[in-house]
This record gives structure tokens, sequence and C-alpha cells, in this order.
């Protein structure tokens, strides 16, 4: 019994000794101190990083705007409703100087968004300056079910620094017939 006895204590002493450093691991492991610091700090680099990429894309937009699309050379059509139940708008064409530039097929959102009052942009490019001819095209149906097909011409002269035109639509009741004006703003 003594020889087993002197046996136990090397093998307790060896298993004390683990498991005092299983503990020191165990207490080093589970206290946030290194790892959850670190963590924090990760966090937060990466929402820096997202904010520098944001900030970038939105330069790089604005520099991609002022390269395609230059204030000098500039023009932009824009399309509004005066009378918001005259008319169901099927369909637009845009030629500038008979070269076809847009086209757009309504959906039931986008007319009561235009009935409603929204503007719509139909066509944002450059011309050189000097003049220009605008041609619609437009297919709708008119509030008493007729449908209306309109092709009309807007000439203008483009002068140095942005253009914009605003198409603006109207059918007024009984006949419902579509009346395009144009108007320019400087």
């Amino acid at each position: 019994m003594v020889a087993g006895a002197q046996l136990t204590q090397p093998v307790r002493r060896k298993f004390g000794v683990t498991a005092a450093t299983l503990a020191a691991l165990f207490i080093a492991l589970v206290l946030p101190s290194g790892p959850g610091v670190e963590a924090d700090t990760l966090d937060g680099d990466i929402d820096r990083l997202k904010a520098d990429v944001a900030d970038l894309s939105q330069r790089l937009y604005e520099l991609e705007e002022d390269v395609l699309y230059p204030a000098d050379t500039q023009v932009a059509v824009f399309l509004t409703l005066r009378d918001r139940d005259g008319l169901e708008l099927d369909t637009i064409e845009l030629y500038l100087n008979d070269t076809p530039v847009a086209s757009h097929l309504y959906t039931e959102r986008e007319r009561d968004s235009l009935k409603q009052g929204g503007v719509q942009r139909l066509y944002m490019g450059n011309l050189p300056h000097g003049s220009h001819q605008l041609k619609a095209v437009l297919t709708a149906s008119s509030a008493n079910e007729r449908f209306v097909r309109r092709e009309v011409t807007h000439a203008f002269r483009k002068s140095p620094g942005e253009s914009r035109i605003q198409m603006t639509l109207d059918a007024k009741a009984p006949d419902y017939e579509p009346d395009v004006s144009f108007q320019e703003w400087k």
C-alpha cells in the first residue's frame, strides 16, 4: 500500500500542474480582453472602409456625369401632364435631328405618377451649339376611349450652358385631343 501511495503523488503533481494550466488557459480564453477588442477594431475598420467606398463611388458618379454630359453641351428633355385625366399615355418616342434618342412604354404605375404631378426625364445627352429639331411621337388612349397618335416637332437653338426642355401634354374635354407644348428652361 505504501508503494501505491508513493506512485500517486507524482501523478497528482502531474495532473495538478495540468489542471492549473488548463484553468489558466480557460480564463484567458473566456475573459473578453484580446479577441473582443481586436474584433471591435476590425469592425470599425470595415465601417470606415465602407464609408470610404461609398464616398469614392459618389465622386466617381459625379465625374462620370461631368465627362459624359458636360454642362456646356448638355440637353435634357422632361415630360409633364397638364390635364391629368384626359390621356392614358402608352408610349413616347423622341428624335433629335431625325435620330431616335429615347423611347418609353408606360406602366400603370408610371402613368399614375405622372397624373399625380410627377416629372419624367425622357432624355439627357449632348448637342453641339446651334439649331436643332426635337420630334416626339406619342400614343395614348383618350378619356373618351379613342386611340390617339400624335407627332409634334419643336425647333430650338442650343446655346452654351445646360438646356432643359419641358414637354407638357394636355387633353381637354370634350374631344380630348392631345396638345403638346414645349418650354425651354435656362
